[in-house]
């Protein structure tokens, strides 16, 4: 296929000139060369239109593969084998995740000069949602219920992952400061470790709004912290991300990948990310900030969604009461590690205040208005049954 024309998602959901240039098979082949289990490449296939890095589908003389440039600025190889460890393990636990390939050297990160590649299998399924960004909802409640389903099968295979929590790295979705009894006092020290937005003025200044409108939810967080267990997550849990076994409303999940935000979080907060990304349509908001009450909520998904990852793994008492706020917290360091991506990375000003005044501020103060009160009353209303249905059981 041609790639000349190739778009990417932009920050309101159309599409936009690309920040990084589409692979081209000469380039693709080159670094196919060192992956012996790969063959020579003869056609890309497809064009991601995801915006932080340039991935394509290519067909080669034997397999699929999905091959993915990172700038070195964005990952170097030590970053991405940090996700690349995580999933080795949960494809040895029997999670349905992608291989990564290897070099005739036993790399998996494939360095040449400022660009770095991973190549991964091909995963099993369809994929459903090719063309979905974040914060697009699932097309049925039978797609939400088997997407949390496979959100708890995912944390049973990571349960004994013990590697420590990534260090600081753009694009990261970790869990630090409201993590904390004081978060800001965390909020500077995650500021300190990103100088890029330590040192915009602006964004400062969002990260106080947001400290403010979240205090109330962090202190009905706070009482359930300590119950949280520590747990390698993917963070990014959309249904983008996930491969389907056809495409009918009745389709169930295949495989899972794009491990690029995974940390050492908790399996609560990985669910909320998943409430984030897929139940409320939050590109309505930016369109008409003013107008928090038009944005759609997709409250049945909601339910499909954390039954189905309930039918799977058992929550406790203290982290379904923890599930409410962390969903209203949960997009802060994702907005921030945005904003940080922008400013030190690609240098724009102008999208790095998309990431902290629109999204790091603007969804904080949507939770606080009557549409996401509306959302996270749901929440607390499905806590509330859940324990019912386990005292009558």
């Amino acid at each position: 296929m041609s790639n000349s024309n190739a778009k990417s998602h932009g920050l309101n959901g159309t599409l936009v000139e690309p920040d990084w240039p589409p692979l081209q098979l000469d380039e693709v082949r080159a670094v196919l060369s060192q992956v012996p289990d790969a063959r020579a490449p003869f056609e890309i296939l497809s064009v991601s239109p995801r915006p932080f890095s340039a991935a394509s589908v290519v067909a080669t003389y034997g397999r699929r593969v999905f091959v993915k440039r990172h700038h070195r600025q964005v990952r170097d190889a030590e970053g991405l084998m940090e996700e690349h460890r995580f999933i080795a393990h949960l494809q040895a636990n029997g999670a349905s995740v992608p291989s990564v390939l290897k070099t005739t050297t036993g790399a998996t990160a494939i360095e040449a000069g400022q660009w770095i590649y991973e190549v991964h299998d091909a995963p099993a399924g369809v994929d459903l949602y090719e063309d979905a960004i974040s914060w697009t909802p699932f097309r049925s409640a039978a797609h939400a219920g088997s997407a949390g389903e496979a959100l708890a099968r995912l944390h049973t295979a990571a349960a004994d992952y013990s590697a420590p929590a990534r260090p600081p790295r753009p694009l990261v979705a970790s869990f630090a400061i409201f993590a904390s009894a004081n978060p800001a006092y965390s909020m500077e020290r995650y500021l300190a470790a990103h100088p890029a937005l330590a040192a915009d003025a602006a964004t400062r200044s969002d990260c106080r709004q947001a400290l403010d409108l979240l205090a109330p939810l962090h202190a009905e967080l706070l009482p359930n912290l300590p119950a949280l267990r520590p747990l390698w997550t993917h963070n990014d849990w959309h249904a983008s991300n996930l491969f389907w076994s056809d495409e009918s409303d009745t389709a169930q999940v295949t495989a899972v990948i794009d491990f690029g935000l995974a940390d050492r979080t908790n399996a609560i907060y990985d669910l909320a990310q998943a409430i984030e990304r897929n139940i409320v349509e939050w590109l309505a908001l930016p369109r008409n900030p003013a107008s928090g009450e038009a944005v759609p909520v997709h409250l049945d998904h909601l339910s499909a969604l954390l039954d189905g990852y309930e039918s799977v793994q058992h929550l406790t008492d203290e982290e379904a009461a923890a599930l409410a706020p962390m969903t209203a917290i949960c997009h802060a360091e994702f907005a921030l590690t945005e904003a940080d991506y922008f400013l030190g990375v690609l240098h724009s000003k102008e999208k790095a205040r998309v990431a902290s005044d629109d999204y790091l501020v603007g969804h904080a103060k949507w939770f606080r208005s009557a549409s996401g009160t509306k959302l996270l009353a749901a929440i607390r209303q499905w806590a509330a049954a859940r324990e019912q249905r386990v005292v009558r059981a």
